[in-house]
């Protein structure tokens, strides 16, 4: 039944030890001074997670949803447009009461995300990239009758019909938010413009063959790359993506905490480009909220950045980054993993992850499903289905 089964999902995906659930509170509150042992891979982690030495005051629960988290990091500045979407996202929360209560809670969200609409209209259309201005105005539009739509379920009391809706909404404002973006918003410095570079986002469906599980077989899951972040890191990946690097490959790791693939048979530990002969691997990529760029080669940690946000945290079930050496941090090639956590245990940027390995992406459905795979589980394909465009100095043309 659907209902158990996503109960047993939410157990598998919470299966840390002690130990590191006892590392994990104490992080959260800033009282760990010492470097924690883990004895996780050097690969996909450090052995001595470096800890801030300062405490970290949480003020609130963290932003976990997946969507949320790319709306928000967005390259925008447009006050009007996260005016609408903060009651909608706040629907998921109203709809924690149980009952036909809940819609209630339901209908000032939707009442405010009205009127957020109709009094902020003219600032959304003006932050609109002149290039996609019609497209935003036509989301606009769908985005006022689906508002409409909305408050005539909530009269209706079909609660059920609810989060369906607000999905749908949500991804109108974030459509009409990527229409905000005029171009791409700063240069990658020269030593990695050569590199592929996603210049925007793409979306991928990674399809994976489960075996020994009687209520899935394949699982196809879908996964967004934010290029205006990590442009390096997502160019690699789409890169690799397109020249059917991953096709075929088993899942190397799924240990309840994260799972990881991406080591090819034979002795290198990464991506061995044809054209060259010669291992291909991409620096640390970190954007911090605030800052027009992204920081390369170095640990927010190294440069002491202890209180900066990261603008891709380690926050949601499904975060995608790169897995690396322990003492290079610019060691990445075409090694990656998905953390498998609950934020409560370990906030974003005051955990062992955040500034210290390179985002670059969500998986924004069927994310759940991670927590099913297992080491031996192939990965039949990785498509790209929206977005190729965006890849620059795609390598996968040279040679094939």
């Amino acid at each position: 039944q659907p209902g158990a089964r996503s109960s047993r999902l939410r157990r598998k995906g919470n299966s840390f030890s002690w130990k590191e659930c006892a590392i994990s509170v104490a992080l959260s509150v800033g009282l760990i001074t010492v470097p924690p042992t883990f004895g996780w891979s050097a690969h996909a982690y450090p052995l001595e997670p470096v800890i801030p030495d300062i405490s970290v005051l949480i003020s609130g629960p963290p932003i976990k949803d997946p969507g949320a988290l790319l709306r928000y990091a967005l390259p925008i500045d447009n006050k009007a447009i996260r005016e609408v979407q903060k009651p909608l996202e706040d629907i998921t929360d109203s709809l924690k009461v149980s009952g036909v209560r809940a819609l209630d809670s339901v209908e000032r969200n939707v009442r405010q995300a009205s009127r957020a609409l109709t009094n902020g209209r003219s600032l959304i259309l003006s932050g609109l990239a002149e290039s996609k201005r019609a497209n935003g105005e036509k989301t606009l539009d769908k985005l006022a009758v689906g508002l409409e739509e909305l408050q005539r379920i909530i009269e209706d009391r079909n609660r059920n019909a609810v989060a369906p809706k607000q999905k749908e909404l949500l991804n109108y404002v974030g459509t009409v938010e990527e229409d905000m973006v005029d171009g791409f918003p700063y240069e990658v410095p020269e030593e990695y413009n050569n590199m592929p570079l996603l210049k925007g986002r793409a979306t991928v469906d990674m399809t994976v063959k489960i075996k020994d599980n009687p209520n899935v077989e394949d699982c196809v899951f879908r996964i967004v790359l934010d290029g205006y972040n990590a442009p390096v890191t997502s160019g690699n990946f789409v890169d690799l993506v397109e020249r059917k690097f991953y096709d075929g490959m088993e899942i190397q790791r799924a240990d309840g905490f994260v799972v990881q693939t991406g080591d090819p048979e034979g002795p290198a530990e990464g991506f061995i480009d044809p054209s060259t002969g010669k291992s291909r691997t991409i620096p640390l990529e970190i954007m911090v909220d605030g800052d027009k760029a992204p920081i390369y080669g170095e640990t927010l940690e190294e440069l002491g950045l202890y209180k900066a946000q990261t603008k891709l945290p380690f926050n949601a079930f499904g975060t995608m980054a790169m897995a690396r050496e322990e003492f290079d941090d610019n060691s990445a090639s075409s090694q990656v993993f998905w953390l498998l956590k609950e934020s409560e245990l370990t906030p974003s940027n005051s955990n062992i992850l955040d500034g210290r390995y390179s985002v670059f992406g969500y998986v924004t459905e069927n994310e759940d499903f991670l927590a099913d795979l297992k080491v031996g589980d192939v990965i039949e394909s990785i498509q790209v289905v929206s977005g190729l465009d965006n890849l620059v100095n795609p390598s996968y043309k040279i040679v094939g």
